[in-house]
């Protein structure tokens, strides 16, 4: 069974800023990563994965608890320990490509060798690998300015890897570039990861990067851990409407649960046909994914409706029609065709309930935002 390669432990994190005063930035994170796995920091901006993965670097001090890298004990606020960056034995790749542009490609990734006093024919062999490894055999003369933005990103993974690291930290590595050689960086990762068996620690707020690279992921918000689960349970499962609302398109409807069935907020004309879980009553939203709807014709089973606008995408259609005071998203594929003003019903298989939207809730990552 693998160890825990990285430990946090009621890890917390303050900021005091001019204008808004003492901000928690990371509020008590608990957190196990095993050797081996791609773990996910996701969430908006200011939500604290980035502040904690500078914790885990060294980069950050932390204000509360303590982070163990492969056993060993690397910060505790109790016990007043702090090692720096360059002891902790981590490689890391940041959103800028952070590649010296007065180095050769030799030089850029064999800088961190250097630094470490390693002897030059050693040096040699290991950058020969790096550079293999990460398709840039043959260009070590090379200067960065002479190559396009993945193959300078290639050069920080390069060098990141060079110093056989058991943990890799990626910060938004992958943002600069299009969205086509994104999907191609993303492979090669793990493919390195695979090769070279270490641990990734993985911080983006792109949902589908997530999911396509990560074992598990985390999800953030506010600054607090809200869920931590494999890609597919996160979004099979999503434990609050902010997670279901960051994990892919999602469709909510306001309704009301009235003597035991369920009618669009401020509509009881006509009841939309759901198992009501227990204990549910009053205002609620009710959440599911846009393909998770069935749309069916004006005679067919479900909530009476019309199509109110009709969208073609590439990949699929998009139809939004009323539910009460609401118009409600659903897609289908190319093949259900119905046209603006048609008839219709819509049914609704296992949605996800959750309270009413938190408004003070948005106004603190609103604000949080900005800071």
């Amino acid at each position: 069974m693998a160890e825990n390669q990285v430990v946090l432990r009621h890890v917390t994190k303050r900021f005091t800023t001019r204008t808004m005063g003492t901000i928690t930035a990371v509020d008590d994170f608990n957190l196990e990563i095993k050797e081996g796995e791609c773990f996910s920091f996701l969430g908006p901006s200011g939500c604290g994965k980035t502040t904690t993965l500078r914790m885990i670097a060294g980069f950050e001090d932390l204000s509360e608890g303590e982070i163990e890298l492969c056993g060993r004990l690397v910060s505790s606020s109790a016990k007043n320990l702090y090692i720096p960056p360059e002891e902790r034995d981590l490689g890391m790749v940041f959103q800028a490509f952070a590649v010296w542009p007065h180095m050769n490609i030799f030089d850029n990734v064999a800088f961190p060798l250097k630094i470490r006093k390693v002897a030059k024919k050693e040096i040699a062999a290991r950058v020969k690998d790096a550079l293999k490894h990460c398709s840039l055999d043959g260009l070590e003369d090379v200067y960065p300015g002479e190559l396009s933005g993945g193959q300078q990103q290639r050069i920080a993974l390069a060098r990141a890897i060079v110093t056989n690291p058991k943990v890799m930290l990626l910060d938004e590595p992958l943002s600069n570039l299009d969205p086509k050689l994104r999907e191609t960086m993303r492979f090669e990762i793990k493919e390195l990861q695979r090769q070279f068996g270490f641990t990734i620690i993985f911080v983006t707020h792109d949902q589908s990067e997530a999911m396509a690279i990560s074992d598990r992921m985390m999800v953030c918000d506010m600054g607090k851990i809200v869920q931590i689960d494999t890609p597919e349970n996160l979004y099979n499962h999503p434990n609050s409407r902010f997670v279901h609302n960051f994990l892919g398109e999602s469709t909510f409807i306001n309704v009301e649960v009235r003597d035991g069935r369920v009618f669009p907020k401020g509509d009881t004309s006509q009841p939309i046909g759901l198992t009501i879980p227990e204990g549910t009553k009053g205002e609620m939203v009710v959440a599911t994914r846009p393909n998770a709807i069935r749309l069916n014709g004006g005679d067919g089973a479900g909530f009476r409706t019309h199509i109110e606008k009709r969208i073609f995408l590439t990949d699929k259609t998009e139809y939004l029609v009323p539910v009460g005071a609401q118009l409600v998203k659903l897609q289908t594929p190319h093949r259900v065709v119905f046209a603006p003003g048609e008839e219709c019903a819509i049914e609704i298989a296992n949605p996800s309930w959750y309270p009413p939207e938190d408004a003070a809730a948005e106004a603190e990552r609103a604000r949080r935002n900005i800071i």
